[in-house]
């Protein structure tokens, strides 16, 4: 079947295009923003040659399934789902930086661990911690987004209100968000037989200032899951955790000698490679969302989403 890669549809009243790691986005008469989610692949930053199948249905329906779980505890942007790979919500100003919220000594945040230090993006970590320990308390560790470029750079509270790149009072509000975030995300994982270890979160200003939780959640292209069943016993006896989350694709990376460096080469990713990550996203799906994923199998992706783009535009007119 194929696979989404890059877009070049022609809405009407369409202002902008901007195309993300994952994400194609098209913006309707400054009104609404289509965002069509990619079947592509990154990780350190940097988009891979291969696309996966169905990831970009996986990212879009778990998003979706978890906005509308958390649509009461926080206000989100969307507007309507009318394509397994389309999510079509408000246009929004988003802040610039990226609320990352941990649980655990993980991924980023047990590679900074290890190389010895103790402070993380402003937040002290404890001594004594080892891979995978849970915090005492979820710790928030902002990221922002470069100027030129897609790698994400580490950031603190204060220096974010230093640089004013986002208001005091903002900020406040973006920090309940996250926490409420993460304690309902924490709940429905566990209620699944997961551990939500981290993830992260963006907002954004509607027109009249209201601000929205945007872009995905809970997916695992911005989080990590642990399988709970075990997590205790596999952490006494220093074994790795059992997860679910793009971490699988870091570390065959790392295996590799690629971390998205200056100089090094993205390893050839067999066929194989390809059907064995694409049957990861969809064993997470099932997990998190205790559904079971109905492919989409229609031969010509790119004419549907056309198709069902302009079917809700001409309902939305």
């Amino acid at each position: 079947m194929d696979t989404i890669n890059h877009t070049s549809y022609q809405f009407s009243k369409n202002q902008s295009f901007y195309r993300g790691k994952v994400r194609e986005v098209y913006n309707v008469n400054n009104e609404l923003l289509v965002m069509i989610a990619s079947d592509r692949l990154s990780a350190f930053d940097v988009i891979l040659p291969r696309q996966i199948p169905y990831k970009g249905q996986i990212l879009n329906q778990i998003a979706a399934n978890m906005m509308n779980a958390t649509k009461d505890l926080v206000p989100n942007w969307i507007v309507a789902t009318p394509d397994p790979n389309v999510t079509i919500g408000h246009l929004c100003e988003p802040f610039k930086v990226e609320m990352v919220i941990r649980g655990y000594l993980a991924g980023h945040a047990n590679r900074v661990y290890k190389s010895g230090e103790r402070t993380l993006c402003g937040v002290q970590l404890p001594e004594g911690m080892k891979e995978n320990d849970v915090f005492e308390n979820p710790i928030i560790t902002p990221t922002t987004k470069a100027t030129i470029g897609f790698h994400d750079q580490d950031i603190s509270k204060d220096e974010i209100l230093a640089k004013g790149i986002v208001s005091e009072e903002d900020y406040k509000i973006l920090e309940q968000y996250t926490r409420k975030l993460f304690k309902k995300g924490t709940k429905i994982a566990n209620n699944r037989g997961l551990l939500l270890v981290d993830t992260k979160y963006e907002f954004g200003k509607t027109k009249d200032g209201k601000i929205v939780l945007i872009d995905e959640i809970h997916t695992p292209d911005s989080s990590r899951y642990f399988y709970k069943d075990g997590y205790e016993e596999r952490q006494a006896a220093g074994e790795p955790q059992q997860q679910l989350s793009k971490e699988f694709v870091r570390q065959w990376l790392i295996a590799n000698d690629f971390q998205g460096l200056e100089g090094q080469q993205i390893p050839v990713i067999s066929d194989e490679k390809v059907n064995e990550i694409s049957e990861r996203y969809q064993t997470l799906y099932e997990k998190i969302t205790g559904k079971k994923l109905l492919k989409n199998t229609n031969e010509n992706i790119y004419k549907r989403i056309e198709q069902n783009v302009l079917e809700f535009l001409k309902t939305y007119a």
